[in-house]
This record gives structure tokens, C-alpha cells and sequence, in this order.
């Protein structure tokens, strides 16, 4: 990343702080010769690129993104979600629909591990 810092970048970093920096340092990576630019890069494109475009809310785009990281059955960055789903609003019985409607697209592996997660991610609360 380059040592000025763009519009997207400081409002992806304004929106991570708003809504993640409580639950994700965003400096996991930089102990890693192999992810050291992830964190920046992260805050620019996901952050300030898509999660601030207007046309869908964050409560919308929670939803979408547990759907797709269920699919993907990304461990960690579902249990990082799931916790930033119920910040933007979403209820437990939400989360649940969710996991239920990722096991018919998804399949059932994906959803009970998912379910194990959501589990584990809010014990830690």
C-alpha cells in the first residue's frame, strides 16, 4: 500500500473502527512475511469499497456475508462475522435462519459447522 492513504482507505478504516475494532485488531496479519499488507488491504477494499456503498445497508450485507462465508466455510472470518452480524442488528433467531437457509445452497456440512461457530463465537461474550 502506498504511504498516502486514499478516501476509500479512510472510510474503510473509519467503518472498521465503528464496527469491528471490538471485536478484530485488524493486526493479525502483520506478523506474517506472507500478510503483511492483508490488514490495509482489507480496510481499503472490503471495508471502504463495498461495505460503504449505499445501496444495501450493513444489516443486509451481514446477511449476505454469513451466507457466503458459510459456503465457503471460512472458519475464522465467520466467527469474526457472526459477532459483527448481531452488532448491525441481526437477532439470534436471524443467524439461525441464516445457517438453516445456507444448509439447502450450502449443504449440511457447511451449516453445522456454521452452527458450531455461532455457538462458539457467542460463548465468548
Amino acid at each position: 500500500m502506498e504511504n498516502s492513504r486514499s478516501e476509500k482507505f479512510e472510510q474503510g478504516l473509519e467503518l472498521f473502527q465503528t464496527m469491528v475494532s471490538d471485536i478484530v485488531s485488524g493486526t493479525e496479519n502483520r506478523n506474517s512475511n506472507y500478510a503483511e499488507e492483508l490488514g490495509p488491504m482489507s480496510i481499503e477494499n472490503v471495508f471502504g469499497g463495498i461495505w460503504t456503498r449505499p445501496d444495501l445497508d450493513k444489516r443486509s450485507r451481514s446477511l449476505v456475508t454469513l451466507g457466503i462465508l458459510i459456503a465457503l466455510r471460512a472458519k475464522g472470518e465467520l466467527k469474526i462475522h457472526f459477532k459483527i452480524a448481531k452488532k448491525n442488528g441481526l437477532t439470534d433467531k436471524e443467524i439461525k435462519e441464516v445457517i438453516y437457509h445456507a444448509s439447502a445452497y450450502a449443504g449440511f456440512p457447511a451449516a453445522s459447522a456454521a452452527s458450531h461457530i455461532a455457538a462458539e463465537a457467542f460463548m465468548e461474550e
